[in-house]
């Protein structure tokens, strides 16, 4: 299957369109970032709750004080009736209910932004505060996702090693797969010559299938793919295997025939940032888990290196997203960080999905978060951030309401009988301008705040 929006990079095909127009994967991604450009953050959606009850207990409450300054108001009872109705209406104007929220909000992602941090929509920011939880995909995330070959082992019973150097690389030359890249550049550099191939399959998550000229059926893969096939590998092979994945390699099986013809070691270099990023996130009360499609050897080692304790190992695209579904039934909220097409699936899945800036666009487009940088520190910047933003949000909404509560009162004249104290309708203007003004400094206090 191939989807819209796909780049063939290389080599032709066919293809046959069965799905059109909105029923296409593109489409339907396109669809979902709209949605979530459009959303409000939970906390603003309850305030205009708020405010569609606030607004006509105001209108009444106005009413009511000027009927009872009409009756108790004695010789000026309508000038008092008409001044306080009046200031009621002004002063409790739900301006500072209506920018406590929106201000807090509009400053939080711009200081995301000058912390290469991209937040898509507000209800990640508001939500990041309450993840307990961190998904990592290894590749690309926790390592550079530059993969390098570092050797390539031949089996004992093999002779022909220039042949069968030319079919993998016309089998990899045609795999999208970031480690495929990998093998064609190591063998270019060997001066190899791709050959021609026949029945060209990719085996998603797996690895893939192709037949030379002389009929012989070759894949390349990972274990997983050589035990379903039935794929033999000799016994000197297989303890330079476990050895190789103690080390954090990463091994491509190349089989053909019915026997592995030759493994590839891949290296992939965990980035500087990685380990302190985990240390911070573990700190701070987060449990923090890493996925790949790799073999459990390669995923453990590369846990160990980086301080994390709980991780899955060859998974598919779809169980990536089944483990976040998990997460979150056992009561998690949680947090994807991801680069990849194949991580598409769980950043959608995730409470909040956080995609690496040099990752695949269809990452970019699901995640709410995108980070410009490579740096996994980057991310409790951006979890930090929601926690003030939220902080912030919460004390604009507690001094709107409490000027609410302490002006209404004396704009009704609650003080007249104790001082005579009528609040003027001016007056009553500029404290509510004041209170709309207090919100708004409060919110950009957030930009003075160090990530």
């Amino acid at each position: 299957k191939v989807f819209a929006g796909t780049v063939n990079q290389k080599g032709s095909f066919q293809f046959v369109a069965d799905r059109v127009g909105g029923e296409t994967l593109l489409s339907q991604i396109i669809k979902m970032v709209q949605e979530a450009q459009g959303s409000k953050a939970p906390v603003q959606k309850l305030v205009d709750r708020i405010a569609g009850i606030f607004v006509p207990v105001v209108m009444t409450i106005s009413v009511v004080t000027f009927i009872t300054w009409m009756f108790l108001g004695g010789e000026d009872a309508f000038t008092h009736a008409l001044l306080t109705a009046v200031a009621v209406l002004v002063i409790a104007c739900p301006c500072a209910l209506g920018l406590a929220t929106p201000t807090a909000i509009m400053v939080g992602i711009g200081k995301g932004a000058e912390h290469n941090i991209l937040i898509k929509d507000a209800e990640s920011l508001e939500l990041g505060y309450k993840v307990n939880a961190i998904v990592l995909d290894k590749t690309g995330t926790i390592t550079e996702g530059k993969p390098v070959v570092t050797d390539m082992v031949f089996a004992d019973h093999v002779t022909d090693h220039r042949a069968l150097e030319q079919i993998l690389y016309a089998m990899e030359g045609q795999s999208e797969h970031p480690l495929a890249e990998a093998v064609v550049s190591f063998l270019k550099n060997r001066k190899v010559n791709p050959v021609e191939i026949l029945n060209f399959n990719s085996i998603t998550g797996k690895g893939v299938r192709a037949e030379a000229l002389d009929g012989t059926q070759y894949l390349v893969g990972n274990h997983k793919l050589m035990v379903e096939k039935g794929i033999a590998m000799d016994d000197n092979l297989g303890h330079m295997v476990e050895g190789l994945e103690q080390e954090a390699k990463t091994v491509i099986y190349f089989g053909g025939g019915g026997k592995v013809k030759a493994i590839l070691t891949i290296m992939d270099s965990i980035k500087e940032s990685s380990k302190e990023a985990i240390r911070e996130m573990q700190g701070n009360g987060m449990e923090v888990y890493m996925m790949t499609g790799d073999n459990k050897m390669t995923a453990e080692a590369v846990s160990q290196q980086v301080g994390i304790k709980s991780y899955e190992a060859e998974v598919l695209p779809s169980e990536k997203a089944d483990f976040v579904k998990r997460l979150q039934e056992s009561g998690k909220v949680v947090a994807m960080v991801g680069d990849g097409i194949n991580d598409s699936q769980a950043l959608a899945q995730a409470d909040v999905s956080i995609a690496m800036g040099k990752g695949s666009d269809i990452a970019m487009d699901v995640a709410k978060m995108t980070l410009i940088t490579s740096d996994l520190n980057a991310i409790p910047k951006a979890l930090k951030l929601s926690h003030k933003t939220v902080i912030g949000i919460r004390q604009n909404l507690f001094w709107a309401f409490i000027y609410n509560i302490i002006g209404i009162p004396i704009a009704a004249g609650l003080l007249y009988p104790i001082n005579g104290f009528l609040l003027d309708p001016m007056i009553a203007g500029a404290a509510m301008a004041f209170s709309s003004v207090s919100v708004v400094l409060n919110s950009l206090r957030l930009k003075m705040i160090k990530l």
